[in-house]
């Protein structure tokens, strides 16, 4: 009787705010209110130079449901740029051209326990089993299983990808951040060549990266973030059009990845509080999966330790409790 009581209220508070455009709005404003002091727990990312120029007093969450209706509050539509949030289009890209086979057999799926840039994933020889798509060493072995007989042809096939899910044909690359990315990107350099010398990649590293960079400095807002999201809660099916864009078991592959490892070293964590798939980027974005509920892009660049956006985990956080949207 009790789990039918909570149901019902539940689904009644969903219903209505839902159907609410106001309640809804003020629901958001109301935690975004609530978690903007967070921003000053955490700092901006300084490692790309051009990154540390961002204010990290901005925030803002942007919200795309399944009747077609969005909601929004806050600095939701300031440029930034993907960073590590474009890592699940870069496996969606991935298992499109390649397939899931191919895809288990260069990168594995368990979580590492390491920062996203380590360099030390096992004292023994480096195998696909030791590193996962969330990670940048994944990330960047699976800029080589995206098709195209170049590397700026693979990217541009990317790009257009991250397009067609955000619903703006207008995304492109911040070139300043870009450009700070390729000057200063000797760790990701110091990968590609880890990755190189067991054999795991043979193109060339310099190319490998470029389209790695570009990848990370797609210039994004709260929006577009949502959009892309709510593609995957739907199980690769358009939400407005309902058109295929992809097979539902490539949704569940991204999807059950983020869940495990979106969120780097506090994904764990991140799935106790908040519960459902997400990525975050040093950018100060993140991308939030509510399998079949709903898309959600975050934007507040002041990070934790970790890497992930110390605002935008509250604003999930609360959003989750109040929405009953954790999926465990």
């Amino acid at each position: 009787m009790h789990c039918l009581r909570v149901c019902s209220v539940k689904s009644a508070l969903i219903l209505q705010l839902h159907k609410g455009t106001n309640l809804m709005n003020d629901l958001l404003e109301q935690i975004l209110a609530d978690c903007t002091p967070y921003t000053s727990q955490g700092h901006v990312a300084t490692y790309i130079p051009e990154l540390a120029n961002v204010d990290p007093d901005r925030i803002g969450i942007y919200i795309s449901l399944p009747d077609g209706t969005e909601h929004f509050a806050g600095n939701c539509m300031d440029l930034f740029t993907m960073q590590s949030v474009v890592k699940p289009l870069i496996l969606l890209q991935a298992l499109m051209d390649s397939g899931i086979d191919t895809v288990r057999a260069l990168v594995g799926v368990e979580a590492t326990g390491k920062p996203f840039d380590a360099f030390n994933y096992s004292d023994q020889a480096l195998t696909g089993a030791h590193i996962n798509p969330m990670i940048n060493t994944g990330a960047i072995a699976l800029c080589t299983l995206i098709r195209g007989e170049t590397y700026e042809e693979k990217f541009s096939r990317l790009l257009e990808l991250a397009r067609h899910l955000a619903e703006n044909p207008e995304l492109c690359v911040d070139e300043a951040v870009y450009e700070s990315e390729k000057l200063t990107g000797n760790k990701n350099r110091a990968l590609a060549y880890l990755l190189t010398a067991y054999g795991m990649i043979s193109d060339p590293v310099e190319k490998i990266l470029d389209c790695y960079f570009k990848a990370c400095s797609i210039s994004v807002n709260c929006r577009d973030l949502a959009k892309i999201a709510h593609v995957f809660a739907n199980h690769g099916i358009h939400p407005a059009t309902w058109e295929h864009l992809f097979p539902a078991e490539y949704a569940k592959y991204v999807n059950a990845t983020l869940a495990t490892c979106g969120m780097y070293d506090g994904s764990g964590e991140f799935a106790l509080e908040v519960g459902f798939p997400a990525k975050s980027g040093v950018g100060g974005g993140i991308m939030a999966v509510a399998p079949t509920r709903m898309g959600i892009g975050i934007f507040s660049p002041a990070l934790d330790k970790n890497g992930n956006s110390v605002a935008g985990i509250h604003l999930l956080e609360e959003f989750s409790h109040r929405m009953y949207l954790s999926i465990f």
